[in-house]
C-alpha cells in the first residue's frame, strides 16, 4: 500500500488543521494507520492510531486535542488537530499495518513521505 499525507501548513497558536492519509493499493479499512511527527533534532513520536472498528488510541500529549479518524470510500484516514501549540510544530508522517506496539515507529510497514505543521506563538 502506497501512503500520501498532506494538509500541513503554518498556523496560529490556537488554530486548527486538518491532515489527510490518502492510501492506494489496498483498502486502509483493512489496516491499523497510525500518525506520528518528528520535531527538528527530535526522534519520530507516536500521535495517534486507528483500527478496525473505529478504534481510537492517542497520545497523552494531544488527547482532547486532535482526532483521527477514516473514511473507507475515500480510502483515506483523517488527523483533526485544534487547539494547536507550538509545541506541535513538526514533520507528521502517517504508517499503516502494525505488527507490534502501536506507540513503536518499527511496528509500522509502510509509511507516508509527511507534512510540514508549523504553529507561530
Amino acid at each position: 500500500v502506497q501512503l500520501q499525507a498532506s494538509g500541513g501548513g503554518l498556523v496560529q497558536s490556537g488554530g486548527s488543521l486538518r491532515l489527510s492519509c490518502a492510501a492506494s493499493g489496498r483498502s486502509v479499512s483493512a489496516y491499523t494507520v497510525g500518525w506520528f511527527r518528528q520535531a527538528p533534532g527530535k526522534e519520530r513520536e507516536f500521535v495517534a492510531a486507528t483500527w478496525t472498528g473505529d478504534n481510537t488510541y492517542y497520545a497523552d500529549s494531544v488527547k482532547d486535542r486532535f482526532t483521527i479518524s477514516r473514511d473507507n470510500a475515500k480510502n483515506t484516514v483523517y488527523l483533526q488537530m485544534n487547539s494547536l501549540k507550538p509545541g506541535d510544530t513538526a514533520v507528521y508522517y502517517c504508517a499503516a499495518e502494525v505488527s507490534g506496539s502501536l506507540r513503536y515507529t518499527g511496528s509500522y510497514k509502510y509509511w507516508g513521505q509527511g507534512t510540514q505543521v508549523t504553529v507561530s506563538s
